[in-house]
């Protein structure tokens, strides 16, 4: 049977006719074309196949952005309260309340901080559009719990220096009372404690910091037809949160890091309005603080630029006074 068939497809064919295998042929291969063609036309023509496809092509977007008030409102108290207020309660606070091998309420002020950082910031991170590997995110948060947890230790005994005649606004070695420290040798040990709070701390704290805020501002984009402005709510915060960074910049020494961020959030607005996207009210909010900051910032360096005392602590090109320094060496003498 088959070779009959066969035999007709091959007569049909050098005749120049259509045998029968050929018409079957033809129509499975009609019917295989228009099957695609449908399939591609309903692809295009269906709103909810696009809409996903885009979804996935750009997730940031998929979303209708909205202002996190509750996000900034506790990073605000948090920053203003448990950080802000530990040098604020050093201050305020009489010194005998407390015995000095005991902690003290800026210690339990920054024992909450400690705790309290590394959520918030987690919490940024799950409303954050931008992902980050798990990797990445468990790294972070390690980092920031081990400098803030060496900013606690640094910073508590400094405290109790202060209070016994140890001058911020010096060196090291040229604090009369690291001068008299016998044997000498006992230099170098606050030396290195002074190292884990400004240097090592403060960098294992805080560019996991910039990072995270880095992060989530390239993701607070909306396109040019949902352009947003901050809400009334983010006016409120806008000042406190604008001279806190003042404060993280001055009293963390994170100018740097700080000036670094600023150019890359300059940089991502100028790339995404190439592609018709700008900052959504997330993103105005940490733009406008930033920037604030940074004028404040230009202000107190300007205001203390002729002080000798501060630049010997502060020698070379980038100057930017502690505001404790500026408080021990203009403001205490003056108290007491």
């Amino acid at each position: 049977m088959a070779d009959k068939l066969w035999g007709i497809f091959c007569h049909s064919s050098s005749q120049g006719g259509r045998g029968p295998v050929t018409v079957m042929m033809e129509g499975e291969l009609l019917s295989t074309r228009e099957q695609v063609f449908t399939e591609i036309s309903g692809l295009s023509l269906n709103p909810d196949l696009r809409s996903v496809s885009s979804a996935e092509m750009d997730p940031v977007l998929s979303s209708k952005p909205r202002f996190h008030f509750d996000l900034w409102l506790c990073f605000t108290i948090q920053n203003w309260i448990l950080d802000v207020g530990q040098p604020v309660a050093m201050i305020l606070l009489p010194a005998g309340w407390l015995p000095l091998n005991r902690p003290s309420i800026s210690d339990y002020l920054h024992f909450l901080f400690a705790v309290s950082a590394p959520l918030l910031l987690l919490k940024m991170l799950e409303r954050s559009p931008r992902k980050l590997p798990r990797l990445a995110i468990h790294l972070s948060i390690i980092s920031v719990v081990m400098g803030t947890s060496f900013h606690l230790v640094a910073d508590s005994i400094t405290r109790r220096l202060l209070l016994i005649g140890y001058q911020l606004h010096l060196p090291v070695r040229e604090n009369p009372l690291m001068q008299e420290l016998r044997p000498p040798s006992l230099v170098d040990i606050f030396e290195l404690l002074f190292y884990l709070d400004d240097s090592l701390g403060h960098l294992m704290w805080y560019v996991p910091l910039f990072l995270i805020l880095f992060l989530f501002f390239s993701g607070a984009f909306c396109h040019r037809k949902q352009e947003e402005k901050i809400p009334p709510a983010g006016w409120m915060l806008l000042a406190p949160s604008t001279a806190y960074y003042w404060f993280l910049i001055t009293e963390g020494q994170t100018f740097i890091l700080f000036i670094f961020t600023v150019f890359a959030m300059t940089a991502t607005v100028m790339h995404q309005r190439r592609r018709g996207l700008v900052p959504d009210s997330n993103g105005l909010f940490m733009l406008y603080s930033f920037y604030g900051a940074l004028v404040l910032v230009a202000v107190w360096v300007a205001y203390l630029w002729n002080d000798a005392v501060l630049r010997r602590k502060h020698p070379g090109l980038i100057y930017v006074p502690q505001p404790r320094a500026v408080y021990t060496l203009h403001l205490q003498n003056k108290k007491t």
